[in-house]
C-alpha cells in the first residue's frame, strides 16, 4: 500500500516571493517616511521665517522705524524664542544652519533692508524681504 503523505506548508519559492514583496514594501515605507520628515522640517522652517518676518514688520519696525542689524530673541521678544533655532538645533545665522537673517543698508545698527532665508530640503529656498523702504 502506497500512502501519499500530503505535507502542509509553504514551498521555498512561495517564501522567497513573499519576502521579496515584504522587503519592497518596507523600503518604500522607509523612503516615504524620510520624505514626510523632510517636508515637516521644511514647514517648521517656513513657520519660523514667517514669525520673524511679522515680528520684524509689525513689532520692531513699527516701534523703531528701522530694522535691526542682527536679530535675536532679545530684540524680537514678541515671538517664541525656540523659532530662532532650526530643526537641526542650529541658531539663526549659525554655521551649517538653515535659517538666515541678512541686513543691508545699515548705519549705526539701524538698517533699511533685510532678507530672511530658509534653506529647504524639498523645495527652493523660502525668502522674505522687508516690506518698508
Amino acid at each position: 500500500m502506497n500512502k501519499t503523505v500530503k505535507k502542509s506548508g509553504f514551498t521555498p519559492i512561495e517564501l522567497v516571493v513573499v519576502l521579496v514583496f515584504v522587503s519592497i514594501a518596507l523600503v518604500l515605507a522607509f523612503l516615504q517616511k524620510q520624505n514626510l520628515d523632510a517636508m515637516h522640517r521644511d514647514e517648521q522652517r517656513k513657520e519660523a521665517i514667517n514669525a520673524m518676518y511679522y515680528a520684524l514688520e509689525e513689532g520692531f519696525y513699527a516701534k523703531n522705524g528701522y530694522y535691526p542689524e542682527t536679530i535675536t530673541d532679545e530684540n524680537l521678544t514678541v515671538m517664541d524664542p525656540k523659532l530662532f533655532t532650526d530643526p537641526n538645533g542650529v541658531y539663526i545665522n549659525g554655521e551649517g544652519g538653515s535659517l538666515n537673517y541678512i541686513s543691508a543698508d545699515c548705519n549705526n545698527g539701524k538698517c533699511r533692508e533685510y532678507t530672511l532665508r530658509a534653506r529647504l530640503e524639498k523645495e527652493d529656498d523660502y525668502i522674505k524681504k522687508n516690506r518698508h523702504n
